[in-house]
């Protein structure tokens, strides 16, 4: 018994809320077994207590008139068997007979009996006229065997109600140890253990994880722990998260690039960065308690100082910020921009506590700025006022001569053959021209006047306030006269003149934009008159002016419009007249202009830039015609492109060149491209490194127009040419001058020494033929064989070239 109360105080200790449940359990179960268990006691001893009074209810039915008889008959015989018969009945241990007036019959024994129950008859026995009362038989029962029964029927249902209770009690303690204690358990021994160096271990129970279980109770306690876990993680980390961006700001403030400064409401300083030590130059400890206007009082008079930082005060006040260019001075005496924002720092929707002053250097913003609104102003390379500024004064100018009613002359500048020269010499020494150029222009001028660059080797002149129009002449005149002396560019001595256009306010326009585009008109027509002159403006000018502005919009739209085309002019062997290849010739066949000579729309192409989009167009169109060709005739010609120097300088030419070929599907070596001899002379690096990708491309290479220009023998040498290519100017001459032959039969043989082919143009008659035969030119090309003429023209003079050349070898 004592080990049996061990084990339940364990029990009680590992599990006290088990054992109180089992406690109440067993108790409450108790008092529910007793009070059914006496219900259905009572309820049977009722029972059996009604089963012996209906016994005798049976008896007083069945037994009163048969006793009645027996008694008016006087048998006592008769009357001792029928009380014999029913003292057998069960229960029925006594009878006591009382007859009338003084008898008594008693039967049976209540010595054993220790409860009884009696019931009285009375005996009556009726005639047809009246009844008569005999006496009274007195039926004592003994409820002995009742009470017995009543006593093992308690104990049995007792033991049995208490077994029962206990054993359902057990189970219901284990079932409810097994699915919820032992969780509660898990779940204290999680939340003892829980703590924030563990809170990323969750909660998790040791049963199935099923639908049932997943919706009960136990679930909704661990997923609140785990709730519970995972806000006090998200609030760890955002405190941690808090605690660290404190410690980054607070080192964000100490290493801020930009200086800092924390002043108190009194706008005495409490803090400074090192930043602001830095550029500063002054120490924390010196400025602390100060006011932050000391930073400021060498740049400026007290007085200023004092507004300044009272402003500051009244904005921050009113508007929340300031912010502007303060000019400071360090400790050394250095004086610096600050780019400064003074903003107000509150606690608690209150009054501000504090001020922040942020300051950041712009000393170098400062002087970029200033180089910067130069750059916007100002030509780079010559220092000159650009074109923005030029329009700028231009518009001052004549304003000032509307109010004062004179004159402003503009006179349009442009350096005649620049493009040669630059192309030729190079771009460093096209500048160094330029910057002189520039010098000298200015020389010419007065103080009041205004020479200005606009772009390229094109200036502009402003005379404001001039009196005559024959003062602009004079200038005119002063200005070609200092060009007509030589330039010195990289050792050499440079003739270079100008064309000058002038235009007039008022008289020729009171607009600027008018007065520049007529100026500019002139310009064109002092070029087309010979260059080196000046030309002034005259109304019949804007219709040339106008003529150049439709021909370029309208050179802007020929490749969308398909207006261009090419025109092949063959190429044949000296020796028999047999064609070798072809040369494609742009033409242009606008609807408005008609056909416009490239001597006419090529020089505006490379001015505009539009002749890098134009020659892609014939580069690809040559190949793809040449292609063509070889597959009607199944001979394998060469064509030859002509590259204007802007082309060629382009950085996505060589590309360009190879996927012509590519698409055309034309081999490299049946493309040549030919080259002016001026460009060869520009003796650059990009121009020698698209030369020998070219010709590891496999294209040829061809020296156009050679001998008009600067003597270019010793650059052949250097560059992986293939053909020489002679002017048309010396085959013309070749048959009446004598110097022209021999400078033909030199340019020959100089080819050929150096084992290149010759392809003389401009062959326009037999004779001329006769010489290059016998003095070993390689190819010609002219009038003499045929005109450019159109593609499908084309074919058919191959064919019918090839038809000649077979009937004269026959």
């Amino acid at each position: 018994m004592e080990k049996w109360f061990r084990r339940l105080r364990q029990f009680r200790d590992r599990s006290p809320l088990s054992f109180r449940i089992l406690a109440y359990i067993l108790l409450f179960s108790s008092l529910f077994t007793l009070v059914t268990s006496a219900t259905q006691i009572y309820t049977d001893f009722r029972n059996d207590v009604s089963l012996v009074d209906e016994r005798m209810s049976v008896i007083e039915t069945s037994y009163s008139s048969s006793l009645a008889r027996s008694l008016w008959a006087l048998d006592q015989k008769l009357l001792e068997v029928q009380m014999e018969g029913i003292l057998s009945l069960p229960d029925i241990v006594h009878l006591d007979l009382t007859i009338y007036p003084d008898s008594r019959v008693r039967m049976g024994d209540l010595s054993t009996a220790n409860a009884t129950r009696s019931s009285t008859i009375e005996l009556v026995h009726q005639t047809e006229s009246e009844s008569y009362e005999l006496g009274e038989l007195t039926i004592t029962a003994s409820m002995d065997a009742i009470y017995q029964d009543l006593q093992q029927k308690i104990v049995v249902i007792l033991a049995t109600q208490f077994l029962k209770t206990f054993f359902v009690s057990i189970l219901i303690i284990w079932i409810f140890q097994h699915f919820v204690t032992r969780h509660l358990q898990t779940m204290a021994e999680f939340a003892r253990r829980f703590s924030i160096h563990n809170r990323n271990e969750p909660l998790r129970l040791d049963r199935a994880d099923t639908a049932s279980n997943r919706r009960d109770e136990l679930s909704q306690v661990v997923d609140a722990f785990n709730h519970m876990r995972e806000r006090l993680e998200e609030d760890v980390q955002k405190q941690e998260l808090d605690a660290a961006k404190i410690r980054k700001l607070s080192k964000a403030v100490e290493q801020s690039p930009s200086s800092v400064l924390i002043c108190d409401r009194n706008w005495r300083i409490e803090f400074c960065n090192q930043k602001f030590c830095q550029i500063s130059g002054h120490e924390p400890d010196a400025i602390h308690g100060k006011h932050p206007e000391l930073i400021t009082a060498d740049s400026m008079s007290p007085r200023d100082n004092n507004q300044l930082w009272e402003n500051i005060r009244l904005q921050v006040r009113r508007v929340g910020v300031w912010q502007g260019e303060i000019q400071s001075t360090r400790t050394n005496g250095e004086r610096f921009w600050q780019q400064v924002v003074v903003t107000p720092i509150y606690e608690d929707d209150g009054p501000a506590t504090h001020y922040l002053i942020l300051g950041e250097d712009i000393s170098i913003r400062k002087r970029y700025e200033q180089q910067l609104l130069r750059q916007a102003n100002y030509d780079i390379l010559t220092g000159l006022p650009n074109r923005m500024l030029a329009l700028d004064r231009l518009k001052l100018a004549l304003a000032q001569a509307q109010r004062e009613g004179t004159l402003v002359a503009v006179l349009f500048l442009d350096l005649d053959n620049f493009k040669h020269i630059n192309d030729t010499m190079g771009h460093e020494a096209g500048d160094n021209l330029l910057i002189e150029a520039a010098r000298r222009i200015s020389s010419c001028l007065r103080g009041t006047s205004t020479v200005a660059r606009l772009g390229g080797d094109e200036f502009l002149v402003i005379l404001p306030g001039i009196k005559d129009a024959s003062a602009t002449e004079q200038v005119g005149e002063r200005i070609l006269n200092t060009f007509s002396s030589p330039i010195q560019i990289s050792g050499q001595e440079i003739f270079v003149s100008t064309s000058i256009g002038i235009a007039l306010y008022p008289d020729d326009s009171d607009a600027s934009g008018n007065l520049l585009q007529y100026a500019d008109a002139a310009m064109y027509q002092a070029k087309s008159q010979g260059k080196s002159a000046y030309q002034r403006f005259r109304p019949e000018m804007k219709a040339i002016s106008y003529e150049r502005l439709q021909m370029e919009s309208n050179l802007r739209r020929a490749l969308e419009l398909d207006e261009l085309e090419l025109h092949y002019q063959p190429v044949v062997r000296t020796s028999d007249g047999l064609m070798a290849g072809a040369e494609a010739l742009l033409r242009w066949r606008n609807a408005e202009l008609g056909m416009v000579g490239p001597d006419r729309f090529i020089p505006l192409a490379e001015e505009t830039g539009l002749i890098i989009p134009i020659g892609a167009w014939v580069i690809r169109q040559a190949c793809l015609e040449a292609r063509r060709w070889q597959q009607l005739t199944g001979q394998p010609f060469f064509i030859a492109v002509n590259v204007s120097p802007r082309q060629f300088r382009d950085p996505g030419f060589v590309d360009l060149v190879n996927e012509a070929l590519q698409e055309a599907g034309l081999p490299a070596g049946q493309l040549e491209l030919e080259i002016t001899e001026r460009l060869i002379l520009d003796d650059s690096i990009e121009a020698s490194d698209t030369l020998r990708r070219l010709d590891e491309l496999g294209v040829r290479l061809s020296v156009d127009d050679f001998g008009t220009g600067y003597s270019a023998l010793s650059y052949l040498k250097s560059y992986p040419f293939d053909t020489l290519k002679i002017d048309k100017t010396f085959i013309g001459d070749v048959m009446i001058e004598e110097d022209d032959a021999a400078l033909v039969r030199a340019i020959i043989t100089m080819a050929h020494s150096l084992g290149l082919e010759v392809i003389a143009e401009g062959v326009e008659d037999e004779s001329q033929t006769h010489f290059l035969q016998d003095h070993g030119c390689d190819f010609s090309q002219g009038y003499f064989y045929c005109r450019p003429i159109v593609a499908d023209e084309f074919v058919e003079w191959i064919q019918t070239n090839t038809r000649a050349a077979g009937q004269s070898a026959t």
